[in-house]
């Protein structure tokens, strides 16, 4: 496990409207990557790991925040906000107080 080598590129809303889930799987889509939806309610938290691919994560409802790297660097995103996650990056959850619907691809 790694801290992250540099900042992390970010994946900004950039559709006509508030983001929903089909409109933020498009925006990945654009990116590359087929979507997966994921949900989880008020608190709920995922402790540190890694991946050994790249992830590419946008929140579509609600708010998540995330604990980036050895110094836990907090990311808090909301509906549109994302993220590209290289390799080998520790990170850590914690979801906001209305729970949060985010979508990730890999590649």
């Amino acid at each position: 496990m790694s801290d992250a080598p540099k900042p992390l590129e970010t994946l900004d809303w950039s559709g006509p409207g508030a983001p929903s889930a089909s409109s933020v799987a498009e925006r990945l889509r654009a990116e590359g990557v087929e979507p997966m939806a994921w949900s989880n309610g008020p608190g709920d938290r995922y402790g540190r790991h890694s991946h050994g691919y790249t992830k590419l994560l946008m929140c579509a409802a609600g708010s998540i925040t995330f604990l980036i790297g050895a110094d836990e660097t907090p990311l808090t995103l909301g509906p549109g906000d994302g993220f590209v996650l290289p390799p080998g990056v520790d990170h850590a959850a914690v979801v906001g107080p209305e729970g949060c619907t985010c979508l990730e691809g890999h590649r």
